[in-house]
């Protein structure tokens, strides 16, 4: 259960901070148990690469925090800290975060990223929807990352309300304009749905709403269990549409619908990527370490003017685009000598 705000103001946040001078404050000591650990565990300097990245996080958070405190008392201590200007600095902020975040995985665990298709800047000077599948850690930061630093869009994103246990990211994106939600809300799902819908409204030339209708990391139990999910809701054909899937989960259309609805002039960005798919748990990315891989991501854009408008035209249209995506990462995994987790 997630703690409540001042908890997590008064508590998590020092504490995150107190955390990274300790790391700083003994990293001779992590050093020496780190090369030690490296010439016993199997694989190029893990344990190193392991301790930097997270060193890395540790430093970048708790100087995020700084930054977020320092803006709070530069707006008036919160007063005009969700004007036009302070927005744009707490943008800045992400975008230095992800920018620095993602030199070091390309450089210490050798991560490259190919990107196919038209890219968001294809459709400057038009609001986007960015519909992105989910799966692997850390795909949600790439897509942000790329929207930020690759295609100079301020993104409003709808995020797992779990995420809030980091301080950096609980205080900076509450502060923009984002919503937290849980990803089985329940008897909530209806205001969920409106929450997103009000997060989709009034959508300017750079902004980009960002939504993962799958809810959530692909897995085998997911998978099925959104499958049962349809068939007890009696939408027989989306569920044996969800079935004919191999590597995505059937997307939940109610998010997708209200945005669509309340950003009628906006064109929509259906985003693929694989590579890390098979990294769900600590331990899957530990082995992995250094990635040494190749992540692609492939991008689609529809024009506004093509999405239909009918709710159950709109809810087959995104079924048949998860199934292109779908397609798509077969071939490329296919390509890599890979198959579908089932």
């Amino acid at each position: 259960m997630l703690p409540p705000v001042l908890v997590r103001r008064l508590v998590l946040a020092p504490a995150m901070l107190l955390l990274t001078v300790a790391a700083v404050t003994g990293l001779p000591v992590l050093l020496l148990v780190g090369v030690a650990l490296a010439t016993i565990l199997p694989g190029r300097w893990r344990a190193l690469r392991l301790l930097w990245m997270v060193l890395l996080y540790l430093l970048l958070e708790s100087v995020a925090l700084v930054a977020l405190f320092g803006l709070w008392v530069g707006s008036g201590f919160g007063w005009r800290i969700r004007s036009p200007r302070f927005q744009r600095a707490h943008y800045v902020l992400v975008q230095w975060f992800l920018q620095i975040l993602f030199w070091e995985c390309q450089r210490v665990l050798h991560v490259r990223v190919e990107v196919e298709g038209p890219p968001p800047t294809s459709y400057d000077g038009r609001p986007l929807l960015i519909l992105s599948r989910h799966a692997g850690p850390g795909d949600s930061f790439l897509v942000v990352h790329a929207l930020l630093n690759w295609y100079a869009r301020e993104p409003r994103i709808v995020l797992k309300d779990t995420l809030q246990w980091d301080p950096a990211i609980d205080v900076l994106l509450n502060r923009l304009p984002n919503r937290f939600i849980r990803p089985d809300p329940g008897r909530d799902g209806a205001r969920v749905v409106e929450q997103v819908g009000e997060l989709s409204r009034n959508l300017d030339a750079n902004d980009a709403f960002v939504i993962f209708p799958e809810g959530g990391n692909v897995t085998e139990h997911r998978r099925k269990r959104a499958i049962e999910r349809l068939r007890r809701r009696g939408h027989i054909d989306e569920a044996q549409k969800a079935e004919r899937l191999k590597h995505v989960m059937a997307p939940k259309p109610g998010g997708v619908i209200a945005a669509l609805t309340q950003a009628r002039d906006a064109d929509v960005v259906f985003v693929a990527h694989t590579g890390v798919e098979h990294m769900v748990t600590v331990l899957d990315v530990w082995r992995e370490l250094p990635m040494d891989r190749e992540i692609q991501m492939r991008w689609w854009i529809v024009p506004a003017a093509e999405v239909p408008t009918g709710e159950e035209e709109r809810i087959d249209w995104l079924f048949a685009w998860w199934a292109t995506i779908d397609d798509w990462i077969d071939e490329r995994q296919a390509e890599a000598g890979l198959t579908a987790p089932r």
